[in-house]
C-alpha cells in the first residue's frame, strides 16, 4: 500500500503523463513560484516594503512551507524508484540539480530565522533562484542544457578559438596602446578585459587613440562578430537535433499504442501530454499519426 502510494506519487511530482494530477501540481507549483518571485522583486522597493512588509513576511511564511512539504514528499516518494533500495533513488533526487534547486528553494528563510543578521540582500538573490524550480516544468532550460552538452565538443572547440583570440587581440593592444594609455593597455591581463568586453559585445570599454589600435579594435570586432556567428549556428545545429530526438521518442511512444489497434482515453490522454511536454504542433503530431498508420498498412 505504501509503495503503491510513493509510486503515484512520485508520477504526479514527475509529470507522468499516465497521472492526470500531475498537471494540476506543475500549475500550482508554477504559480506559486511566480507569485513568490513577484513578491521578492516587488518587496526590494523600500516603499512597497514599508507598506507592505507584515504581508510579504507572511507570504514567505506559507510559501516555505508549501516548498519544504513538497521536498520532503519528493524525497519520501523517490523511495519507489528503487524499490530494493529506496534512499539510491533518494540521494540521486536530493545531490541532483534539481534537487539542490528545490532545496535551496527553502534556505534562505531559515538562514534568516537562525541567523537574523545575515544580508538581505543575499538573501533575496536566494530567494529569487526559486524560479528555477519551473525549468522542471518547461522543457526550454532542458533542451538548452541538453543541446550544449550533445555538442559540448563543438563548443569546446568554439571556446578553444575564442580564448587564442583574446590573447592575441589582446596582446596586439598591448603593444599598440600600452604606451598611449598605460593605465587601461599597460598590461596583457588589463587589456583581456577590452579584448573580451569586445568580442563579446562588438564595442569596448575604452576607445584606442593610435592608427594600430583603431585597426586591431576593428578586426577584434570582427572577429567577436564571426565567434557568434559560430556559436550561434552550434546552438542551433543542437536544438534542431534536440527535436528530431523529441520526434522520434514521440513516435516510438505513437506506434507503442497504436499497435493493438485500439486508443483509449488513458493512451489518448497520455499522448496529448506528451505532445505538450514536447512542444509539438497538432500539424507534427498529425503528420506522425498518418506515417505510423500508413507504417502499419492502414492508410485510414
Amino acid at each position: 500500500m505504501i509503495a503503491s502510494s510513493q509510486k503515484t506519487v512520485m508520477e504526479i511530482l514527475d509529470g507522468s503523463p499516465s497521472q492526470p494530477f500531475s498537471r494540476y501540481a506543475e500549475w500550482l507549483i508554477s504559480i506559486i513560484v511566480l507569485v513568490n518571485c513577484t513578491a521578492v522583486i516587488l518587496d526590494s522597493v523600500p516603499e512597497i516594503h514599508a507598506q507592505h512588509k507584515d504581508f510579504f513576511h507572511e507570504l514567505e511564511f506559507w510559501s516555505v512551507m508549501f516548498f519544504t512539504f513538497e521536498y520532503l514528499i519528493r524525497v519520501w516518494s523517490l523511495g519507489a524508484k528503487t524499490p530494493l533500495n529506496p534512499w539510491k533513488g533518494r540521494r540521486e533526487y536530493m545531490f541532483s540539480a534539481f534537487g539542490l534547486i528545490d532545496f535551496f528553494a527553502t534556505m534562505p528563510y531559515y538562514l534568516h530565522v537562525f541567523f537574523p543578521l545575515f544580508d538581505l540582500r543575499i538573501l533575496r538573490v536566494l530567494r529569487l533562484l526559486r524560479i528555477l524550480k519551473l525549468s522542471k516544468y518547461n522543457t526550454a532550460l532542458q533542451d538548452l542544457f541538453t543541446a550544449v552538452y550533445s555538442e559540448r565538443r563543438a563548443f569546446g572547440s568554439a571556446a578553444f578559438l575564442l580564448l587564442i583570440a583574446t590573447i592575441v587581440s589582446a596582446s596586439l593592444m598591448h603593444f599598440a596602446e600600452g604606451h598611449a594609455q598605460p593605465e587601461h593597455f599597460g598590461s596583457i591581463p588589463h587589456s583581456i578585459y577590452w579584448s573580451i568586453i569586445t568580442i563579446t559585445s562588438g564595442f569596448g570599454n575604452v576607445e584606442p587613440v593610435t592608427k594600430g589600435g583603431e585597426v586591431i579594435a576593428v578586426l577584434t570586432g570582427f572577429l567577436g562578430v564571426c565567434m557568434a556567428a559560430i556559436m550561434t549556428g552550434i546552438v542551433a545545429s543542437a536544438f534542431a537535433n534536440q527535436m528530431s530526438r523529441k520526434k522520434a521518442s514521440y513516435m516510438a511512444q505513437l506506434r507503442q499504442v497504436l499497435a493493438d489497434g485500439v486508443v483509449s482515453d488513458t493512451e489518448r490522454e497520455a499522448l496529448k501530454r506528451l505532445q505538450v511536454q514536447f512542444r509539438l504542433s497538432d500539424t507534427e503530431v498529425q503528420t506522425m499519426m498518418d506515417q505510423a498508420a500508413m507504417a502499419k498498412g492502414d492508410p485510414s
